[in-house]
């Protein structure tokens, strides 16, 4: 957990954002390497990428901000001072998703193939995005007393926010768990038809955010649940949706 990358002078390098420009980095080279799936030029596929990033980045900021305000109430400075951390997907998901579907429509693009061939992509990129926050210590999970608990070094964001006894490393977890779903989800563009691969991801991610946020020390809690534990439920029931759904068009259309 050592936030600084490197220092050149007065410039400071911080890992969180060392790890985000890797994940755009990944992202753009799946995307390429996935995109004759959803019949997108060279340029739109850069787009697409492009409008994603943004959008992602202000959207999960946003979300992060408006949950956390107060920790801004008396620094509204540190609102936009996203390279120390402090994002949701959640957010960035929807505002990013947002945007595709504009822009789809605009250049009359399959917005449900598009949406296929970013499942692996946007697995890869929050995968590093999250070894970003364990870098940076934020995103941090509970106390625990298992083999695999981690400190927080002396001074450090999550020593003062955690205090100085091991915590679960979820980030971490979450980040191996998005690798898997990455070469995962490559395969299984290759294996399904239109819409399933995005319906999967989403049921997948939903259970899995769910069970992470029972290892997180950081959020609070509404009805004995965390705001993304209510939103990892609806995900898991929308994603089993879109996959019944998709499959059965697939099977009409093949059939007619």
């Amino acid at each position: 957990m050592h936030p600084i990358a490197f220092q050149i002078g007065s410039l400071t390098v911080r890992w969180y954002g060392v790890m985000a420009a890797l994940g755009f980095i990944c992202a753009m080279f799946l995307l390429e390497f996935n995109r004759r799936f959803a019949k997108v030029s060279k340029d739109q596929c850069s787009t697409l990428l492009f409008l994603a990033m943004v959008t992602g980045i202000l959207g999960a900021r946003i979300f992060y901000v408006v949950q956390f305000f107060h920790q801004y109430k008396n620094n509204l400075w540190g609102i936009i001072r996203i390279d120390q951390g402090g994002l949701v997907f959640y957010g960035g998901f929807l505002l990013a998703l947002l945007s595709l579907v504009v822009y789809s429509k605009i250049r009359k693009l399959d917005f449900i193939r598009v949406l296929d061939i970013f499942v692996p992509a946007l697995a890869a990129a929050h995968g590093l995005g999250r070894i970003g926050c364990f870098l940076n210590g934020c995103c941090y999970g509970r106390a625990t007393t298992l083999w695999w608990g981690v400190k927080a070094p002396a001074g450090s964001m999550l020593e003062e926010a955690a205090g100085s006894l091991p915590v679960h490393p979820v980030q971490l977890l979450e980040a191996g768990e998005n690798f898997i779903l990455c070469v995962f989800f490559c395969w299984l563009l290759r294996k399904v038809k239109r819409g399933v691969t995005t319906g999967v991801y989403i049921a997948i991610y939903g259970v899995l955010r769910f069970f992470n946020e029972t290892l997180r020390g950081d959020n609070v809690l509404y009805a004995k649940l965390t705001p993304a534990q209510w939103i990892g439920m609806l995900l898991f029931f929308a994603g089993c949706g879109l996959v019944i759904f998709y499959q059965r068009k697939n099977d009409e259309e093949q059939n007619a």
